[in-house]
């Protein structure tokens, strides 16, 4: 006996998950709805009793009229035309029981559908808004919006599949076999075989054969999705090194991929029909050779051959439709797989049980003996780090890139979790509060602010929704933002584009200002809001930032040291550690300190340009 392969075994396993996962994920969608769904059941199984007893009566009403063909004008004519009439009456109200409950089943499903894809594209929502910082950073934005709607319009696909599809085909397969079977063993005994055979034959082609492909070429619709989100977002770099031709060679690069795994997954679809054909057809004549063979021994009529025809052609395109929709099952389920996926990871940054507001009354913060790694680092950047910040204390941090400034005022926010030691902000431990309330009362004005594809006058309330126009505006002339929006065409109603692109760096920043002054937060974090502004902007954005600082707890990251000259204490960070604290003139002062070599090298740049 040959090894077993357990690399192939699992790999087969694996391959297999994603199937398992997408039906549990929309069962367990289902039973949210579970009357509606027994009730669309119930609608779809009273639709297919049409089908399976429509052939009967077709049977009846053709040896109602059998006697008539060969005996002429001897026949009882009326008698036929009686038990016909009660044939025809019966089609129609099959015809009539299938019409209304179809109608009904459908509303059903649609709004079962519905319902579904709206929740899938919420809880999907929440979870990638509650993903930590580090998701964010490795994900495309555009390739997260693909799998977000792709899934959702593959939750339409696979309802519609199972239950206005493939259920009405079980049932009409095994109805019309157990029918079959129930008159001539035999024919029902060929009939199960071959639909069985049939039905195993069309899902080991759909799942084993298309199924990886249409997987693969799923994850390259992705790709071209992130791909063509990126350079979008980023055109005014493309435009300003006239990079046109460069992108459109990237994104060719993978349409190319795309096409080719496209093609192959078209490809093996349509050689999985051929084959699904064949066999249909195979099975046509032996069912019906079987059924021309009992009317030659007499174990059938004539109106029993049309019967069996009739079913045969009913069963036949159930089969025929049970191909089709195991390919549409099985496209729903990679449709959906990198759905279920963003359902299925963990968070990252997670609310411990029961976790309780934060209140934040005077904003002290105490690094205790603080530990933390970045994964794929080989060393922590922090080691026993150890520090406070008094309420109402203004500190500047200052270090070289990678020193650890910014993953400071990040632990503070808890957009990581420490590995070691405690984080507190007036006596309170923050990894036991709810987020939201923490950073809901931490004011951040960044180095490049992000603006949303809204009115000036949300972006700024976007701090607190509720806040009236007064207070916006307030907060505005505050930020010294006031005067420009005012002379806008819409003034605080005007649409500010992706990202803020349609205002310039300093008039983003005021935005962000006044933002930062409506959240009235206790603590305050400014990262350089003005080393790439002009001299105006500059001097308008430090007045308003002074003006923010007051009565707040501040930290300020400086990348210029004239930013933190005025602090009385600037923290001097060296990867990871506080080599250095002090005011300006007390770090300045020591000739062999960091902070002098940093000052002296941005002096000395400032005395080459002006010379």
């Amino acid at each position: 006996m040959a090894p077993i392969d357990s690399m192939s075994v699992l790999a087969r396993f694996r391959d297999r998950a994603p199937f398992r996962d997408v039906l549990a994920f929309s069962l367990g969608h289902w039973r949210r709805q579970m009357a509606l769904v027994v009730s669309i059941a119930l609608g779809v199984l009273l639709m297919t009793l049409a089908d399976v007893l429509l052939p009967i009566y077709v049977g009846r009403l053709i040896d109602a009229l059998a006697p008539v063909l060969q005996a002429g004008e001897t026949a009882d004519r009326s008698t036929a035309m009686r038990e016909a009439i009660w044939a025809l009456a019966a089609m129609v109200g099959l015809g009539l029981l299938m019409l209304v409950t179809r109608h009904l089943a459908f509303i059903g499903v649609c709004r079962l559908t519905l319902n579904q894809m709206v929740d899938a594209a919420r809880e999907a929502f929440w979870k990638v808004q509650r993903f930590a910082a580090e998701w964010h950073a490795n994900t495309f934005a555009g390739s997260i919006v693909r799998k977000v709607t792709r899934g959702m319009w593959a939750i339409d696909l696979l309802n519609d599949t199972v239950l206005l599809a493939l259920l009405p085909s079980f049932v009409v397969l095994v109805g019309s076999t157990i029918l079959l079977g129930w008159h001539w063993p035999l024919m029902g005994l060929m009939v199960a075989v071959g639909a069985l055979v049939f039905i195993a034959f069309t899902a080991f082609l759909s799942i084993g054969y298309v199924g990886p492909a249409a997987r693969l070429s799923n994850q390259w619709d992705t790709r071209t999705g992130g791909a063509l989100a990126d350079a979008i977002t980023c055109n005014p770099v493309v435009k300003s090194f006239g990079a046109e031709e460069r992108e459109d060679g990237r994104l060719r690069k993978v349409l190319g991929k795309w096409q080719t795994r496209t093609y192959r997954t078209w490809m093996r679809a349509t050689n999985n029909s051929t084959g699904q054909i064949l066999a249909l057809i195979i099975l046509r004549t032996a069912v019906i050779g079987l059924a021309l063979h009992l009317w030659w021994v007499g174990e059938a009529s004539a109106g029993d051959v049309a019967y069996v025809i009739t079913a045969y052609v009913v069963i036949q395109g159930y089969l025929r439709d049970v191909g089709m929709y195991i390919r549409d099952l099985q496209k729903s389920v990679n449709d959906m797989e990198e759905l279920v996926d963003i359902h299925a990871q963990p968070l990252g940054i997670e609310d411990r049980m029961g976790a309780q507001p934060i209140v934040i009354r005077h904003g002290r913060i105490t690094f205790e003996n603080v530990r933390f790694h970045y994964r794929g680092h080989q060393q922590p950047l922090y080691d026993g780090l150890s520090v406070t910040i008094g309420a109402g204390e203004k500190i500047g941090l200052v270090g070289l890139s990678g020193s650890g400034k910014t993953t400071f005022v990040k632990l503070i926010q808890r957009l990581h979790d420490v590995d070691g030691g405690r984080i507190l902000i007036d006596g309170q431990d923050i990894a036991t509060v709810a987020q939201a309330s923490l950073r809901a009362q931490i004011a951040i004005v960044q180095q490049e602010p992000i603006l949303f594809h809204r009115s000036l006058a949300e972006n700024i309330a976007y701090a607190r929704p509720g806040a009236t126009q007064a207070e916006i505006e307030r907060a505005a002339q505050l930020a010294n933002a006031h005067d420009f929006i005012v002379k806008l065409p819409k003034g605080y109603g005007t649409l500010v584009g992706e990202r803020g692109i349609k205002l310039s760096g300093g008039e983003r920043q005021r935005v962000a200002l006044a933002r930062a002054f409506l959240a009235d937060a206790p603590i305050l974090i400014l990262d350089e809001a003005t080393s790439s502004l002009d001299s105006e902007s500059e001097a308008l954005i430090q007045e308003a930032t002074e003006r923010l600082m007051q009565g707040r707890t501040t930290i300020v990251i400086a990348h210029r040291l004239s930013t933190v000259r005025a602090l009385k204490r600037i923290l001097i960070f060296d990867r990871g550690r506080i080599i250095e604290e002090g005011d300006h003139h007390a770090l300045i002062g020591r000739e062999e300190g960091v902070y002098r070599r940093l000052f002296d090298r941005q002096v000395g740049g400032l005395l080459v340009e002006a010379g």
